[in-house]
C-alpha cells in the first residue's frame, strides 16, 4: 500500500461478536444495547455483533445463542449513530441467502469474510457477491499463525482480487510474538493495494505488544474487546489499546475516558470474569490452538480425567482448527486409554 496516502487508525470493537464466547453466546438484549451505546461513545469505527463464529453459527456443535442474529443485530444498530455495525461470516455456518442478505436487511454495515489461512478460495461467492452489491467487504484469514508470510501473502491476494476492501489477520490461538507479528503483516503491507488489519488474542500476554507493532508494521485495523472479553484468554483489551494510543501520541478516534468508560460498563453488565492468562490458556498459545477450544478442552479434561494441557498440545500437533471440535473428545478419550494402559500394566 502506498504509504503516503496510508488510512488513519480504525478501531473495530469486536466486544458483542468475540466476546459472546465469553459468556456462551449468551448475552441479553439490554447487555447488547447498552454497550453499543458505550462503543459509539467511546469512539469506535466498527462494532461487530453476533454469536462467536458469526451469522448462522448458532447450534448444538460450537453452542446455541440466546438471541438470534436479526435480535442481536437490531439491537445494536438501535444504538449506533456514527459507528458502523459489522458482522462476520464464515462459509460453512453462513449462507448468502439465509444469513447474509438478512443481516444486511438488519441495518450491517460492513461483513468481514472468514477462512482458514489456507483457504481463502472459500470466500470468493461472498466477497465477489458483497462487492458487486456495494456493501464493504473485508477478508479474514483464520489461524494465521499456521501459515507462512509468503502463504498469507498469497491467500491475501486472492481476498484481494475478489474485491476485498482489506484483510485481517486472525491470530486465533494468542500464538503470535512481535517478530511474527512485523513480519506478516509487514509483508501484507508492502505487496497488497488494500488495508491490513490485526486482530489478536492474549494466550502468551502479547495481545498489546502485537497490536501496537501491527500498526506499526502497516495495519490501519486493529480490533479489540472491553476488559479483553472473549474466548480463552481474551483479546487486545480496548482500555489498554487506548492508553497506549494515547501514550504514543497514535491517531485515532478512539476516546480515551469514553473507551475507559465503556470498558467499566462491560465488566459491570456482563463480563463475569475478566479473562486471565492460566496454564490451560498458555498452553493453548504454546500449541497454536484456537482460543474457543479452552472451554470444551476444560469439559473433557474433567469428563476424561486427563490433564487439559495434553489435550491441547495433542490438538496442537494434529493442526485441528476451529470447526473440528468432535476432536476435542476423540484425544481426551485416546490420552484416558493411554494413561489406563500406563496405570494397569499387563
Amino acid at each position: 500500500m502506498n504509504t503516503a496516502h496510508k488510512p488513519r487508525l480504525s478501531i473495530c470493537d469486536t466486544t458483542l461478536r468475540d466476546g459472546n464466547h465469553a459468556v456462551a453466546h449468551q448475552l441479553a438484549h439490554t447487555d447488547i444495547r447498552a454497550y453499543a451505546k458505550a462503543a459509539e461513545l467511546a469512539g469506535a469505527d466498527v462494532v461487530e455483533v453476533g454469536h462467536g463464529n458469526g451469522l448462522g453459527a448458532s447450534s448444538i456443535q460450537v453452542g446455541l445463542a440466546a438471541l438470534s442474529d436479526a435480535e442481536m443485530l437490531n439491537a445494536a444498530k438501535a444504538e449506533l449513530r456514527r459507528a458502523r455495525l459489522g458482522v462476520l461470516s464464515i462459509p460453512g455456518f453462513a449462507s448468502v441467502e439465509r444469513h447474509l442478505k438478512p443481516a444486511l436487511d438488519c441495518g450491517a454495515d460492513e461483513v468481514r469474510v472468514g477462512a482458514h489461512c489456507t483457504e481463502a478460495d472459500v470466500t470468493r461467492q461472498q466477497i465477489t457477491m458483497l462487492r458487486a452489491m456495494e456493501v464493504t467487504v473485508k477478508g479474514m484469514l483464520l489461524m494465521s499463525h499456521m501459515a507462512s508470510a509468503e502463504k498469507l501473502l498469497e491467500q491475501a491476494k486472492l481476498m484481494q482480487a475478489y474485491g476485498a476492501h482489506a484483510v485481517i489477520l486472525m491470530d486465533s490461538a494468542g500464538a503470535y510474538t512481535p517478530a511474527d507479528v512485523h513480519e506478516k503483516v509487514s509483508t501484507l503491507a508492502e505487496n497488497l493495494d488494500i488495508e491490513i488489519g490485526f486482530h489478536a488474542h492474549n494466550n502468551l500476554g502479547l495481545s498489546v505488544m502485537n497490536s501496537l507493532t501491527a500498526i506499526k508494521a502497516g495495519a490501519t485495523i486493529i480490533d479489540v474487546t472491553a476488559r479483553g472479553f472473549g474466548a480463552g484468554a481474551g483479546n487486545t483489551p480496548l482500555e489498554l489499546l487506548a492508553a497506549n494510543l494515547h501514550v504514543e501520541e497514535i491517531g485515532s478516534e478512539i476516546q480515551l475516558f469514553e473507551a475507559l468508560d465503556a470498558a467499566d460498563l462491560a465488566e459491570e453488565r456482563f463480563v463475569k470474569h475478566v479473562p486471565t492468562n492460566d496454564s490451560i490458556t498458555i498452553a493453548s498459545g504454546i500449541a497454536g490452538v484456537f482460543s474457543g477450544f479452552a472451554a470444551p478442552v476444560r469439559s473433557a479434561s474433567e469428563r476424561f480425567q486427563v490433564d487439559p494441557r495434553k489435550i491441547l498440545l495433542e490438538l496442537g500437533r494434529r493442526r485441528v482448527v476451529a470447526g473440528q471440535e468432535d476432536t476435542i473428545i476423540e484425544v481426551a478419550m485416546s490420552l484416558a486409554a493411554g494413561d489406563q494402559m500406563q496405570a494397569d500394566p499387563m
